[in-house]
């Protein structure tokens, strides 16, 4: 008869093992990975590769997988069409109503499918919790939108668990888009800074390899508040969504916009790395016309000399016939206006 010792020390490790398969099936299979990708690191005000060679990420913002999943749409095709534009890099923009309608198994999958196929098109992933308002009061323009802090901390905390040391997975974009949605209610840039340090070191205590992305208000516009108060957290980087309109609700000259721009958010180039996740226009009466993405073109290779100048990193949007400014008109990816241009930027800097 086998001692009660025993039983206990072997009903133990059963438990151990069967308690670490659990744990496994929580982190994403890195072994379904083509390759292990250049890990990007922040020195300065720059991204650099392993080689410490200035890294840039250009590329696009797809639809929400969730959105892509309910018309069909979800393949690698879209992936292999980015590639083919030149991209290096694929936003994915995770709505909070999407996450809760998947479920988190499910829409952890679908994160999966994303990075395998970046992954085999040597592009990098920017995974982005695409929520605007302001969260610590809790508005919000629609119910897409709406969140907690403690559901934002739980989504943070699965997604750095699954895919730390993921090196294709290279940036965490916090919150897409903080705003001021009501006049009467007062933005605090100290209480805001707080709660992205504490999802910033709630980030690293799973993963310091990938750099989080903190963006500023005014629907990720502006980043005045950190000249004088900046994230207090090593190997971050910051957010700007320099649509034209948030220069001026009129076409302005190349050197207004220079000086407005480098007011508001690309000053901060200088001392840290700075990522535009959404730039793109479309001209008034053209598919999804709204404020603040109108503008004849002249954006286009306006804002490109300025990020070319300032070695920030972009992200176009959107890779989708829907969401507008649009850069395809339809799902044989015929370029619209934009898309062209942002089609052509691509290839010339691969």
């Amino acid at each position: 008869m086998m001692p009660l010792f025993t039983k206990l020390l072997l009903l133990f490790f059963s438990f151990s093992y069967a308690v670490s398969a659990l744990a496994d099936k929580s982190r994403f299979d890195a072994t379904k990975l083509s390759r292990v990708m250049p890990i990007i690191a922040v020195k300065g005000n720059q991204f650099i590769n392993e080689e410490g060679k200035t890294f840039t990420f250009r590329g696009m913002s797809i639809a929400d997988p969730d959105k892509l999943v309910t018309e069909g749409r979800w393949n690698k095709r879209i992936f292999e069409e980015l590639a083919s534009w030149g991209a290096n890099t694929v936003r994915l923009p995770i709505h909070p109503v999407a996450w809760r309608k998947q479920g988190k198994e499910q829409y952890l999958a679908l994160i999966d499918e994303a990075i395998i196929w970046a992954n085999e098109l040597n592009m990098y992933v920017i995974v982005d919790w695409h929520s605007i308002g302001y969260l610590t009061k809790g508005l919000f323009p629609k119910p897409d939108y709406e969140t907690n802090t403690e559901e934002t901390i739980d989504f943070w905390k699965t997604i750095a668990h699954r895919y730390k040391g993921v090196s294709t997975v290279a940036l965490y974009e916090l919150f897409n888009e903080p705003s001021n949605l009501a006049l009467d209610v007062e933005v605090n840039w100290n209480e805001w800074k707080h709660f992205n340090e504490q999802l910033i070191d709630i980030i690293y205590d799973q993963d310091k390899q990938v750099i989080p992305l903190v963006a500023g208000f005014d629907w990720a516009y502006d980043l005045t508040p950190i000249k004088e108060s900046p994230i207090n957290r090593p190997g971050i980087g910051y957010v700007s969504h320099p649509y034209p309109q948030k220069a001026g609700m009129k076409q302005l000259p190349k050197r207004t916009y220079f000086d407005r721009w480098e007011k508001s958010w690309g000053y901060v180039a200088e001392k840290y790395p700075v990522v535009t996740t959404e730039i793109g226009w479309v001209k008034e009466g053209g598919f999804g016309a709204h404020i603040p993405v109108l503008n004849d073109g002249e954006y286009g290779p306006i804002i490109m000399e300025y990020l070319d100048d300032k070695g920030i990193s972009w992200i176009g949007w959107a890779f989708d016939p829907l969401w507008s400014p649009v850069m395809i008109k339809n799902w044989d990816f015929e370029p619209s206006e934009q898309g062209k241009f942002f089609k052509k930027v691509l290839l010339e800097k691969q």
